[in-house]
């Protein structure tokens, strides 16, 4: 069973390495200061002695209602709308083919939509950084939008779980 705890400062950031350097860079140098700042909040699944196996955050956003397909349109309010944004996923190449990716994945979907019961947001939203990880979060049901962001409605994942 995948069991995510927030990052730690006894966490071993320092060894952690994935294939794209910008979040291995942030793991290691900005996540912590992020989190004492309040501007994300980061989850690690570890291993023992506290190996970092992967990681993801979580922080608030919001977009513009007129980016989003025209049938979600119709059902939303406001011209901006609150999201959950999923700011960086990673597992460390050591772990790779392993699944830990997607287990990350449905972790940090599940733990936004439980956010909703005590503060609003209508999808989680993602920015993707390459092909690869587009075609990845497709496989969840995030929808791609005309300004390179992806996002998934709150009532997809409700469905999902």
């Amino acid at each position: 069973m995948l069991h995510t705890v927030e990052l730690k400062s006894s966490h071993k950031k320092t060894v952690f390495s994935c294939e794209e350097p910008s979040l291995e860079n942030y793991l290691k140098k900005q996540a912590g200061q992020d989190i004492k700042r309040k501007v994300a909040a980061c989850f690690v699944l570890e291993g023992e002695n506290e190996i970092i196996k992967g990681y993801y955050t979580l922080s608030s956003d919001n977009i513009d209602r007129t980016i989003i397909p025209v049938e979600l349109q119709k059902k939303m309010p406001y011209k901006t709308l609150p999201v959950t944004l999923l700011g960086r996923l990673a597992r460390d190449v050591n772990y790779k083919g392993q699944g830990l990716g997607e287990l990350l994945l449905a972790d940090a979907l599940k733990r936004a939509y439980a956010a909703t019961v005590t503060i609003g947001a209508c999808a989680v939203v993602t920015d993707p950084l390459s092909e690869h990880a587009r075609k990845f979060y497709g496989g969840f049901g995030f929808i791609s939008l005309e300004s390179g962001r992806m996002f998934v409605p709150m009532q997809t994942i409700e469905a999902s779980l």
